[in-house]
């Protein structure tokens, strides 16, 4: 089951339209059904019905007005005609155009794997109650990586840990250690049967806790706060509520990486044609944005730990998540407002990748919806400079000017003859560091001490070599044009 919004959402990147919803957006979609005008195929109330055959304003106005169908997904393009706005009306079904290049097949593959596939968040906390009345204490239900995705509506007379795991939507850091040198984590790696935790801290209580496994994947864990060991019948009730946490998270699987495609296009398509893109469906404004683009490296896998950040990217930090996200290539990009901390974004999302990961990332300058890919070629030639920390254009601009003209000069573009090129010659020929003095007077602008200090040479030192500087080739210090070629050709190439 889902909303008719979410539908809307992820069709969107198929080019679909919502023309009219009598009923409003939160009207609940629980199958779908296609429309075989050869059979009078029936449609139930909640269904989302695909109107193949209705080759005609007339026909299309036929079916939406005698369907029982929550929703009526037709061939077309923007605006609906009135007759079929009047059918819509009638029955109070929801009319969705799609462009008439999409193939049905591709329609009725995606809308059944949302609609059949898809769950509710809520559905998951209703689960977290009912293991909590079974098994008798608050419970959380969590992911591998100890991120809370559900928890039951008592929690009264929780310990501090439990408060900050449901506060900060993951556990501790310091909770997570003694958990795991409790050995924890190696029990739900390996065994379907819970493990009761004793006290192993001031602020962490007792817990019992049984892991969420398909097959042999191990998707999360259920966790109840209890006051000692338990009986049996309430192990075996936790096991049991594993089992269709199991379910649930699979559904959701399903459901989020079609809504992860959906953005993705949606965020390919404004980084690479705006015009076209409606910034306003990915819930961004459309002025003061800016692209942020990461790069994440763990062990052998060329890809895993990319893809691994495009999913924490896009399942958010916390109960927020201010950017969108595509992960193209092996770069994950991220349009994010440009009044949010773009470092501290890039921060979090290494908090949730694992620690052994190398992530690089360059984030680009403020820009309105249509100048986004100059955001995002800033973002990329930044992520090209980063050996650690974030680069952010707005600090880096000159570094990065220095980039594309150090591109420029290694593609031959630049003078291949002149004061520098036969400084470096020489250099290379004779071992000496004229063009290192040389860079070095320049940026003291002529002053000796200062250039000499850089150089860690004596100041007579540095004369001397300007001096035999003058002989190799001429150097037209007193021209402030030269001074200024000189000091970029200089800045460009390695000295």
């Amino acid at each position: 089951m889902v909303a008719l919004d979410r539908l809307v959402d992820v069709l969107g990147s198929l080019g679909t339209h919502l023309a009219c919803a009598p009923r409003g957006r939160d009207v609940e979609l629980r199958g779908v059904a296609l429309h075989d005008p050869a059979e009078n195929t029936p449609a139930a109330s909640g269904d989302v019905l695909l109107g193949l055959g209705t080759p005609s304003v007339a026909a299309a106005a036929r079916l939406v007005s005698s369907t029982p169908a929550s929703a009526v997904v037709l061939h077309g393009r923007p605006p609906l005609d009135e007759r079929v706005v009047a059918a819509a009306k009638k029955s109070g079904a929801a009319v969705l155009l799609v462009d008439p290049s999409v193939p049905w097949g591709q329609l009725a593959n995606v809308t059944q794997t949302l609609v059949n596939g898809g769950t509710r968040t809520g559905d998951l906390f209703g689960l977290a109650d009912v293991i909590a009345g079974v098994v008798g204490g608050p419970v959380t239900i969590e992911d591998q990586q100890s991120r809370v995705l559900a928890y039951s509506y008592r929690q009264e007379d929780v310990d501090p840990v439990r408060v900050q795991t449901i506060l900060g939507r993951r556990v501790p850091e310091e909770a997570r250690r003694a958990l795991d040198e409790f050995g924890v984590f190696t029990h739900l790696a390996s065994s379907d049967e819970p493990i009761f935790v004793p006290k192993l801290t001031p602020q962490l209580g007792n817990r019992l806790v049984a892991a969420v496994r398909a097959g042999r994947e191990l998707l999360g864990s259920v966790w109840v706060e209890v006051t000692g060991p338990v009986d049996a019948a309430r192990s075996a009730a936790l096991v049991d509520g594993a089992r269709t946490a199991a379910l649930h998270l699979l559904r959701s699987r399903a459901s989020t990486d079609l809504e992860r495609q959906a953005e993705a296009d949606l965020v390919i398509r404004l980084l690479e044609h705006p015009e076209s893109a409606d910034v306003a469906r990915l819930g961004l404004p459309s002025a003061d944005l800016r692209v942020i683009a990461v790069q994440a490296h763990a062990g052998e896998g060329e890809h895993g730990a990319a893809v691994l950040a495009f999913q924490r990217a896009t399942a958010g930090f916390g109960w927020s998540r201010p950017g969108r996200s595509a992960l193209f290539g092996n770069v994950l990009y991220t349009v994010i407002p440009a009044a949010d901390d773009a470092v501290e974004w890039v921060r979090s999302l290494v908090r949730e990748l694992p620690a052994e990961a190398t992530v690089l990332a360059g984030i680009g300058g403020p820009a309105e919806a249509t100048q986004l890919p100059t955001s995002r070629q800033e973002a990329d030639e930044c992520l090209a400079l980063s050996t650690g920390a974030p680069v952010v254009y707005d600090d880096a601009w000159a570094r990065v000017l220095l980039h594309r003209l150090a591109a420029v000069a290694e593609a031959g573009r630049l003078p291949t003859r002149g004061p520098i090129s036969n400084i470096l010659r020489y250099d290379a020929e004779n071992g000496t560091h004229y063009a290192a003095t040389l860079k070095a007077w320049l940026a003291a602008q002529g002053d000796v001490r200062a250039a000499a200090k850089e150089l860690n040479v004596h100041p007579n030192t540095l004369r001397y070599r300007m001096q035999k500087m003058a002989e190799v080739t001429p150097l037209p210090l007193d021209d402030p044009d030269q001074r200024l070629a000189m000091a970029i050709a200089l800045s460009i190439t390695r000295t």
